[in-house]
């Protein structure tokens, strides 16, 4: 079983920026993709962004151009760099990840974007 454990999360000021990271306890280079994933109360998980084994990341609408996912392999680690946030991109975000095993959820970590 893969763990993964989200950090990063926090309080920001609308326009702020935030860098969400994951660790995933394997090999990254294994997962078929991996992704950040986030939930807002009361409305259903969706995707903010994903990148694939080769690299190639793919990004919900609302966040492009703002947000950036990116990885290291050397770490096991993939980021979420978060810039000129919204308050509607208040919840809570969570990482996922593609594996030979099948589909591996971290236990997210809360990001509030507010004055």
């Amino acid at each position: 079983q893969v763990q993964l454990v989200e950090s990063g999360g926090g309080l920001v000021q609308p326009g702020g920026s935030l860098r969400l990271s994951c660790a995933a306890s394997g090999r990254i280079g294994s997962f078929a993709s991996m992704g950040w994933y986030r939930q807002a109360p009361g409305r259903q998980r969706e995707l903010a962004a994903s990148i694939t084994r080769t690299g190639i990341s793919n990004y919900a609408d609302s966040v492009k151009g703002r947000f950036t996912i990116s990885r290291d392999t050397a770490k096991n680690t993939v980021y979420l760099q978060m810039n000129s946030l919204k308050p509607e991109d208040t919840a809570v975000y969570y990482c996922r990840a593609l594996g030979p095993t099948g589909i591996n959820w971290g236990q997210g970590t809360q990001v509030t974007v507010s004055s």
